[in-house]
């Protein structure tokens, strides 16, 4: 299995990233960004200090000045990339994945993401012909430090308005958040129950993916011992997290991306006059297509363009940057910002929930039920060995619908939509449905389950 991904790079440790991969990515990485000066940041996985000064080694040999900003989340390197204008960044971590698994997140200048189409391709090609031509020579590594955590605490905090002294429980999953989280709000009014909050690569507790309802279960339990007001939980590196409302309930993604959306929104329009505001002044806001209707309605409720797209953050982020769209989200809990050289930030999504939980004298569960008019089946993944094939019977099953292909399939209808699109790494085909009652979702469903399964 190839370690280059659809939008990263990741694999076992060492069995498929080793010390001389890392060594040949650095340079490969460089040669390809023709960059002179580097930004690195890692995780506290076990292999991510060895596989940085591989890396760090592989950059020097291609012309590179390495600045290393030490154990930071993706986020922060995206931020340390941007906000100091270095040529690119690498990120080593391979986020929600395994102790044993490790990779690299490549940004080129302002934070831009690299995908297999916008170049992890080529590196992949580079670091192929580097490997080749390697020796067995240990390599010398020069790099200067950077400290960012000051300008990042100052920088997450300015997202964060009227805060009161909430009651949150908190689970960072031995992940890199928990100090970062503890420095940005240790001055705050905030009471926070901290779970796991020590960074620890070997995730001793739990898997780092807090998507996985088995890897919440002591964050609910906390939620209702404590009384919190609500609970986050946070993914290894830190570009991703749930929230759970004050009994324990995990909250859909999308609902999220939708009071985010609102509140800039409403801040927005706040910095423009009415005959400013017209349709071409529309901020818009981009959403994964497996969102809910409630999505589309309430961006537009509140002077927004909401723009669909497919599912991934390489995708996001570009349609984001050619619509100047001041925010985003997808269902997988990553949430981008504008304001964030288009990049997702967990921290972010945080404060920006901590200020609209704040302004509101009513418990999470209250806020978010005017958005619950909808019934979804989440996402349900079926082995499928044709996944082409599939998706084209499919099609032809539901002729009547609106169809669009953007991501898979997509059909709706006036009461009810589904999309089925297929898993990059895995035969899977992945389902989501969602009607306007419960007896409709159901009757669908079942139709779309008897079909995926034969």
């Amino acid at each position: 299995m190839t370690i280059f991904k659809a939008y990263d790079i990741r694999g076992k440790y060492p069995e498929q990233l080793d010390e001389s991969k890392a060594q040949a990515i650095g340079w490969a990485t460089a040669k390809f960004l023709k960059a002179k000066k580097m930004v690195v940041g890692r995780d506290a996985r076990v292999s991510s200090d060895p596989l940085f000064h591989s890396l760090a080694a592989g950059l020097n040999e291609a012309g590179a000045e390495v600045t290393d900003i030490g154990q930071v989340t993706t986020p922060m390197s995206y931020f340390a990339c941007g906000f100091h204008e270095f040529d690119g960044s690498i990120m080593v971590t391979a986020s929600h994945n395994p102790g044993n698994y490790n990779g690299f997140k490549i940004c080129r200048e302002k934070a831009i993401a690299l995908s297999e189409e916008t170049g992890l391709q080529d590196i992949k090609k580079l670091t192929g012909d580097k490997q080749q031509a390697t020796s067995d020579k240990t390599p010398d590594v020069k790099y200067k430090s950077l400290d960012i955590k000051n300008d990042y605490k100052k920088y997450i905090l300015s997202f964060v308005e009227n805060l009161r002294p909430l009651k949150i429980a908190v689970d960072t999953a031995n992940g890199v958040v928990g100090p970062v989280f503890n420095e940005i709000f240790k001055d705050s009014p905030l009471k926070i129950t901290p779970l796991f909050f020590e960074p620890d690569g070997r995730f001793p507790n739990h898997e780092p993916n807090p998507m996985e309802d088995k890897n919440i279960i002591l964050l609910q339990e906390t939620i209702l011992k404590t009384k919190a007001d609500f609970g986050v939980a946070f993914d290894g590196d830190g570009d991703r997290c749930v929230f759970l409302d004050e009994q324990g309930r995990r909250i859909s993604s999308d609902f999220i991306t939708s009071l985010i959306a609102r509140e800039l929104l409403l801040s927005e329009q706040g910095t423009m006059n009415n005959e400013q505001f017209n349709k071409s002044d529309q901020p818009a806001v981009v959403y994964d297509l497996r969102s809910s209707w409630l999505v589309r309605e309430e961006i537009t409720k509140y002077g927004g363009q909401p723009i669909r797209e497919r599912v991934g953050h390489a995708f996001i982020k570009s349609t984001m940057r050619r619509h100047n769209a001041i925010c985003g989200g997808e269902l997988s809990g990553h949430y981008y910002f504008r304001s964030n050289y288009f990049a997702d930030s967990a921290l972010i999504a945080f404060a920006h929930i901590l200020t609209v939980v704040s302004k509101e004298n009513k418990s999470f569960s209250e806020i978010i039920k005017p958005l619950q008019r909808y019934h979804s089946s989440g996402e349900v993944n079926f082995k499928v060995a044709d996944k082409n094939s599939k998706i084209k019977e499919i099609a032809q099953l539901f002729p009547d619908g609106k169809q669009d292909s953007l991501d898979g399939l997509t059909v709706e209808y006036p009461d009810w939509w589904f999309n089925v699109r297929k898993s990059n790494t895995e035969p899977l085909l992945r389902l989501n449905v969602e009607a306007k009652t419960k007896e409709i979702l159901e009757e669908n469903k079942d139709k779309l389950f008897k079909i995926l399964e034969q």
